[in-house]
């Protein structure tokens, strides 16, 4: 049996979120030997979007790839960024353009060899309680086809028929239902090593190995602020809420702030994930 490690890092919110991060990344890496991190940005920029400076911030504190999701496209002059840049990326499964219509900017999904180890790390979206895109079940299906190292609609991750050849999948399920993030998850069970959802910024305790071997967490949680609400400054949160007014959100002052995430190994020989635990590391 031949592990590595993958890490899969929630929410960055606003400036503390990426202090923080830039202070534990690198000393998480070193103390649990992590071959592979993804960090979710898209709140990155102050709790909405992510602009360039936070991008190259967030891949100098040691993630591989840089997910996002529907706050991705707050930040237009980020756009340029998603188009020139491979490891950063938006949900996959916005809807394609035709001959008359360009496509939304960037990638949903990224591919890369490091440490001799195929990756690949896939940026979805749900639909339920968020904007009706196109569907995330069939973007995986169309995404796992391409990766599967033949013409198959299931990723053989878990055959014996030349395992090594077949990359590593990790998903990032950015999503407000927990029904859907775990009716996916179920659906991918199997095909990939890791899912794990993002986006309500409050970390779940039901990660588990799934009966095919894929590894599961409902939400990965956030990094930043823990006094506030998701990060952001409770009195405007409660203001927002009890009156209906949508106030402009943000950052919590609080400099009590943690690292959430999980950290999955992942059997290279199957592609079958064999442990996955949870990160909540504080930071003031």
């Amino acid at each position: 049996m031949n592990l590595v490690r993958a890490a899969m890092i929630g929410d960055v919110v606003g400036q503390a979120g990426l202090e923080a991060l830039e202070a534990k990344l690198p000393i998480l890496i070193k103390e649990h030997k992590i071959d592979f991190v993804t960090v979710n940005g898209e709140n990155a920029a102050e709790g909405f979007g992510i602009t360039e400076k936070e991008f190259r911030r967030i891949i100098a504190a040691g993630a591989d790839v840089v997910t996002s999701g529907n706050h991705v496209w707050e930040k237009r002059e980020f756009w340029t960024i998603l188009e020139t840049e491979s490891n950063i990326l938006r949900p996959a499964n916005y809807p394609a353009g035709t001959t008359t219509i360009q496509s939304v900017s960037g990638a949903g999904f990224a591919s890369l060899k490091k440490k001799g180890i195929n990756w690949v790390v896939i940026n979805l979206q749900g639909r339920e309680l968020m904007s009706p895109i196109d569907c995330p079940f069939r973007c995986l299906d169309h995404l796992i086809k391409i990766h599967a190292g033949k013409a198959a609609d299931l990723h053989p991750l878990l055959s014996t028929d030349n395992p090594s050849a077949f990359p590593i999948i990790l998903i990032d399920f950015h999503a407000e239902s927990s029904r859907e993030k775990e009716a996916l998850a179920h659906y991918a069970d199997g095909r990939v090593s890791l899912i794990a959802g993002t986006h309500t910024h409050v970390q779940t305790a039901d990660e588990r190995i799934l009966p095919n071997g894929s590894a599961y967490i409902t939400d990965l949680g956030m990094t930043g602020s823990v006094d506030g609400v998701i990060g952001m400054n409770p009195e405007i949160c409660l203001e927002r809420v009890r009156k209906q007014v949508l106030y402009n959100m943000e950052i919590a002052p609080s400099k009590n702030t943690q690292v959430q995430g999980v950290i999955a190994e992942i059997d290279t020989e199957t592609g079958k994930a064999v442990s996955i635990r949870r990160i909540k590391t504080t930071d003031g």
